[in-house]
């Protein structure tokens, strides 16, 4: 996973220290589908997520994403969640926690596809019919849903 240069700079001065970290969630709805990748690092299937750039408005990091990652184009319609994850320590040791932004969006143009070295697969999913993901990605996902009016979520 590309590691953003500012927080390669951080690192230089503080090493595998807590970071805390803005970060989002992409919940990308197209009809009764979401935009999934298959995450390179650890192989687990997972909406879009991202660090938020300094400076960046989250809803903007949510879009810029997308594109990065599936070559999807996605608008963002509404903030539905803003979260604190666990602590986290990634593979090369550095510890960080997020405050994350889920985003519902929208499809609007684009087949997705592999677009950068941060996943191995991209597809679209029936909200019905997950792949095994982790409680708190799917915890996003159903909330998302739920600013939809519609729960039909099976994992």
């Amino acid at each position: 996973m590309p590691v953003p240069e500012f927080i390669l700079k951080l690192r230089e001065k503080i090493g595998h220290d807590l970071l805390w970290l803005p970060g989002v969630t992409a919940v990308v709805l197209r009809g009764d589908e979401v935009l999934l990748v298959r995450r390179s690092d650890n192989g687990q299937w997972a909406p879009v997520t991202g660090i938020v750039d300094p400076g960046e408005h989250p809803a903007v990091c949510a879009s810029r994403e997308v594109f990065e990652e599936t070559g999807v184009v996605a608008s963002v319609e509404a903030l539905v969640w803003v979260n604190v994850s666990r602590p986290v320590v990634h593979a090369n040791g550095d510890h960080a926690q997020y405050l994350d932004h889920t985003f519902k969006c929208r499809y609007l143009s684009g087949e997705p596809h592999v677009a950068d070295d941060e996943s191995v697969e991209v597809g679209w999913f029936a909200t019905e019919a997950l792949p095994d993901m982790a409680p708190s990605l799917v915890e996003r996902i159903v909330t998302v849903l739920r600013c939809e009016g519609e729960v039909r979520l099976t994992n």
